[in-house]
C-alpha cells in the first residue's frame, strides 16, 4: 500500500534529502527558478530593501531573495527553513541561514527592519496562525516593513488519491503529471524497496491555510500590524500578497511640554 501525506515539513526534509538542484527548494516545481527570481525581485521593490535594513526571510526557500538582499548591500539578511537538511544545503552556498517554524522564530525581539513571509502562511496549520503572527509582530522593529505574500483565498487543489498497488500508483502518475514525475515515483519506490522504508507520498501541494482578504487583515492587524496595501498575486491565480508595517512607538509628552 503506497499512502500519502500532507505533512509539509516531512515534505521538505524530502526535497532537500533527494535535491538535484538548489532552486528545488523553491518548492515551486520543475523549471519554474525564473518564477522565484521575478517574485523575489518584485518583493525587494514592494518592501524598498535599503542598505540599512535588517532582513529576515521566513521560509527563504532557495536563498534567492538572501542572495538579492546581499546584492542590495543590506546591513544583515538572514533566512529560515523548517528543516536540518534544507538549512545544510544553503549554507553550503555561504547564506546565513537557521531552522524555525513559524509558531517559534529563532530570531531575537526587534531585530528586522524588513521581514518576508511569502508561500509560506498557506501550509501552516490554521490554528498556528495567530502564534505565527505574533512571533512575526516580535521580531520586527518598530516602523518595520512585513511583507506576507501568497495567502490563498480559496481552498488549494484535492489530495493525490491512494492506490492498493505500485502499477496503479505509476499509471495515475503517468496520466496526470507526465513521464518525468512518473520517473521520480518509480526512484522512490526503488529506493522504499531496497530501505525498507514505508512507501509514503508526501505532497508539497496541499493549502492548510486560506483567507478571504477581509479576514486575513483583521487577523494580521489584530497581531499588532497596520495595512500599507494588498494585491492581487499574478501567479498562481487564487491568492494575494500584502504588505505592512509595525507601528513605531509614539512619544510620550509631559503635561509641562503639551501647555
Amino acid at each position: 500500500m503506497i499512502t500519502r501525506s500532507d505533512d509539509y515539513v516531512e515534505y521538505c526534509r524530502e526535497a532537500a534529502r533527494n535535491l538535484r538542484d538548489v532552486e528545488d527548494l523553491a518548492l515551486r516545481g520543475k523549471n519554474t527558478g525564473e518564477i522565484t527570481r521575478r517574485v523575489n525581485a518584485g518583493i525587494v521593490r514592494e518592501v524598498e530593501l535599503r542598505s540599512d535594513d535588517d532582513l529576515v526571510d521566513i521560509g527563504c526557500g532557495d536563498g534567492t531573495l538572501l542572495r538579492l538582499a546581499q546584492e542590495t548591500g543590506v546591513a544583515s539578511a538572514i533566512g529560515l527553513l523548517a528543516t536540518d537538511e534544507e538549512v545544510a544545503v544553503l549554507r553550503r552556498s555561504g547564506l546565513r541561514v537557521r531552522q524555525a517554524l513559524t509558531h517559534g522564530l529563532s530570531i531575537a525581539d526587534q531585530s528586522a527592519s524588513v521581514v518576508v513571509c511569502n508561500n509560506v502562511l498557506l501550509v501552516v496549520p490554521r490554528e498556528r496562525i495567530a502564534d505565527s503572527l505574533r512571533e512575526i509582530v516580535r521580531i520586527a522593529k518598530p516602523d518595520a516593513r512585513v511583507f506576507l505574500g501568497e495567502i490563498p483565498f480559496v481552498p488549494g487543489p484535492p489530495p493525490e488519491p491512494e492506490f492498493g498497488s505500485i502499477g496503479e500508483t505509476l499509471a495515475y502518475f503517468y496520466k496526470k503529471h507526465g513521464p518525468r514525475a512518473t520517473l521520480g515515483i518509480l526512484r522512490r519506490i526503488v529506493d522504499w524497496k531496497l530501505t525498507g522504508k514505508p512507501m509514503i507520498i508526501r505532497s508539497g501541494a496541499s493549502v492548510s491555510f486560506y483567507a478571504e482578504p477581509s479576514e486575513f487583515i483583521a487577523m494580521v492587524e489584530q497581531a499588532g500590524l497596520k495595512l500599507v496595501r494588498h494585491w492581487p498575486h499574478d501567479w498562481p491565480a487564487g491568492r494575494y500578497n500584502y504588505l505592512f508595517r509595525k507601528a513605531a512607538p509614539t512619544s510620550a509628552v509631559s503635561a509641562s511640554e503639551a501647555i
